[in-house]
């Protein structure tokens, strides 16, 4: 009796120092594992403890993890394996933790069990123990944090009421050092959660970021306008950046022929002549150009694909450990494709690499097409440039001629003036050459009579006559051409000179209607001035003259055109009237007219409906340029067929100096 008291005592004692370790390790111990391990120790003090587990749940997703499991015939699960848990009718252990009680149930009664409610089977996974005991492990809020079991797989080993008691006390305080210490473990895995999420976060940026790098790199090459060699060398480069790309090739595609080249490779194994052309559906890149996607392959996938007959004539060694190609293409336009591939085992792509080359390929695709544009673009600024060079000299050679076609044409028309001039200045010449013939004949007659002395006072009177008579004519005559001398002369020192000086408009109209007055005799054109006597101007005569000249040519020559013999009748008026700082001048005839389409091409230079019949197609150009340029003034003009035509023109009644620009 006193043996027994003294082996309870000293049970006890070790339950006491159990519980105080229990408290030690709680506080010193930071790893779950460590301290349940610890817990398992000390529990084998008191009682046999071979097979001991603790499960612990994850409440978030309904899973339990095994954190602790040690047994001497079932393996158990890894201690970061999630399990989910089963119903308590499937588990021992589901069953103390969702029912929230302890239960110690004996070999004979869990075969017992199996037969009645499981047909049979075993409840729970492992195998059937002789006395299997477990308590549940519970929070302040009596919530389930998970169960502790200890079992025993040896009859003779078997557990009491007191060892009962003793393991729910353990499993009390073992519940409360746990919840201190799931705390720091949640937290600790929650930090190195987030420490892993950072780092993968940081790993995907600094791949993002050389990514972009890469891109930049890309785009910097379409720019760079370099040699096809040296930026395939670039283009290598950058992708051996992001991947292992030892064995690296470029292939061009050739859209006119279908044709496959390849401008630069880098490979361990095969070589290819620069530039050497391939026909199309040789080898995996024209495969990949069919597919327009980016394939990822190895020896045995090319193996099937050429026995397929998918492939009909492979390039280079096929005996790869791995490849990838990516179609260039943009907008459906095949570039080319970008290849990389392995003979070392030891790397093997990935979908992931598959991925960055497509990604990648469709950015170089892009560079090429604008580089091919840009090529095409300086080609055709080139041209033209070469064109504008060319037609900026044509331009200048047609400025030129049409400067010398206008020239010329003022010199014709102060030419046919000449001639006109010259033409009216004969008749008064003649008459005074004749009068003077006749007056010396009367002069000789008159002289032999006198010294005859036949002289009588009648005869005397009638040679005073004769003398009277022919002075008079001689004077008319003479006042006439002398009048025409001087408004020719005036006209054409204007009309070449090109100067600013102040004239009467009224009359300086009237000098160059006389000097086209051999052009109006016989023509039945009754000409009309209506201008301001006191009118003065300071501006171009010269123009002035020219224009007038060749308002009044035009109408003579298209407006009043000779139909056959007969001469067409007709009106021009001229009217010219101060408004404010600028004159309105406005000219017309009451002739043909003309048709919208040809007043539209009135001013345009060497427009004619008279080619071939004296017209140079410059006056109405001319006429132009010298109201808007010398005068600085508008023109308008009016016409329908039969309705003639009406010139209306505005332009300042003083001008600054200025040259005169023909």
């Amino acid at each position: 009796m006193e043996s027994r008291m003294e082996s309870r005592l000293a049970r006890l004692e070790a339950v006491q120092s159990m519980l105080l370790e229990i408290g030690q390790l709680s506080a010193s111990c930071t790893d779950i594992t460590e301290f349940i391990g610890a817990v398992h120790g000390a529990l084998g003090r008191i009682m046999y403890a071979d097979n001991f587990y603790v499960a612990l749940a994850e409440r978030e997703d309904g899973t339990v993890r095994f954190v602790y499991f040690v047994d001497t015939v079932d393996q158990g699960p890894s201690p970061e394996e999630r399990v989910t848990l089963a119903s308590p009718e499937q588990s021992p252990t589901a069953w103390v933790m969702l029912n929230k009680k302890a239960m110690s149930i004996t070999g004979d009664q869990m075969r017992a069990r199996n037969e009645v409610s499981n047909g049979g089977r075993n409840w729970g996974r492992g195998s059937i123990a002789e006395h299997w005991m477990g308590c549940p492990l519970l929070d302040q809020q009596h919530e389930v944090m998970g169960a502790i079991v200890i079992q025993s797989h040896l009859p003779q080993h078997t557990y009491s009421e007191e060892d009962e008691a003793l393991f729910a006390q353990i499993a009390h305080h073992v519940s409360n050092a746990l919840q201190g210490l799931q705390s720091m473990d949640r937290l600790e895995r929650a930090v190195q959660e987030r420490t892993r999420a950072l780092a993968r976060e940081v790993a995907e940026r600094r791949r993002a970021e050389q990514i972009q790098h890469a891109l930049y790199q890309i785009a910097d090459l379409s720019a760079a306008a370099l040699e096809p060699e040296a930026l395939a060398a670039s283009l290598h480069r950058i992708i051996g950046e992001l991947m292992v790309a030892k064995n690296f090739l470029i292939a061009l595609n050739h859209p006119d022929t279908g044709e496959l080249s390849v401008p630069y490779h880098v490979d361990e194994r095969d070589t290819y002549t620069p530039h050497q052309r391939f026909p199309p559906g040789a080898g995996m890149v024209s495969y990949v150009l069919q597919s327009r996607q980016a394939q990822l392959h190895d020896a045995g996938s090319i193996a099937r694909l050429q026995a397929a007959g998918k492939i009909k004539a492979p390039l280079g060694n096929t005996d790869v450990t791995s490849w990838i190609g990516a179609p260039m293409l943009v907008n459906d336009q095949a570039y080319g494709v970008l290849v990389v591939q392995s003979y070392d085992p030891t790397i093997v792509y990935t979908k992931s690499e598959l991925d960055l080359l497509a990604f990648i390929s469709s950015h170089v695709a892009v560079a090429i097409a604008r580089m091919q544009a840009d090529r095409a673009i300086r080609k055709a600024k080139d041209s033209l440039e070469h064109q504008n060079a060319a037609l900026a000299q044509a331009l200048n050679q047609l400025k030129q001629a049409q400067s010398e076609l206008v020239r010329q044409e003022k010199l014709a028309s102060l030419g046919q003036m000449v001639a006109g001039v010259a033409h009216e200045i004969n008749t008064p010449l003649g008459i005074c050459v004749t009068a003077t013939s006749h007056l010396v004949q009367e002069l000789k007659l008159t002289r032999e009579e006198l010294e005859a002395g036949q002289m009588t006072e009648e005869s005397l009177e009638g040679f005073f006559d004769v003398v009277d008579q022919s002075l008079r004519i001689m004077t008319t005559n003479t006042q006439r051409a002398a009048a025409l001398v001087r408004s020719f002369k005036q006209v054409a020192v204007d009309q070449s000179s090109g100067d600013i000086r102040s004239f009467n408009l009224a009359g300086y109209v009237n000098e160059v209607l006389l000097s086209l007055q051999p052009k109006l005799k016989g023509r039945p054109v009754k000409v009309e001035v209506s201008c301001p006597r006191d009118l003065v101007l300071e501006s171009f005569p010269g123009a002035v003259s020219q224009i007038l000249t060749n308002m009044v040519m035009n109408s003579l020559v298209h407006g009043f055109e000779r139909s056959g013999d007969q001469e067409r009748p007709g009106r021009i008026w001229i009217r010219a009237a101060p408004e404010g700082d600028s004159v309105a001048f406005e000219y017309g005839d009451d002739g043909a007219g003309m048709d919208a389409d040809t007043l539209a091409k009135l001013f345009d230079p060497f427009f004619t409906t008279k080619r071939g019949n004296g017209g140079s197609g410059l006056g109405g150009h001319i006429l132009y340029n010298l109201v808007t340029g010398a005068l600085g003034g508008t023109v308008r003009v009016e016409s329908s067929p039969g309705q003639g035509l009406q010139y209306y023109l505005r332009f300042p009644q003083q001008l600054k100096k200025a040259p005169l620009q023909a």
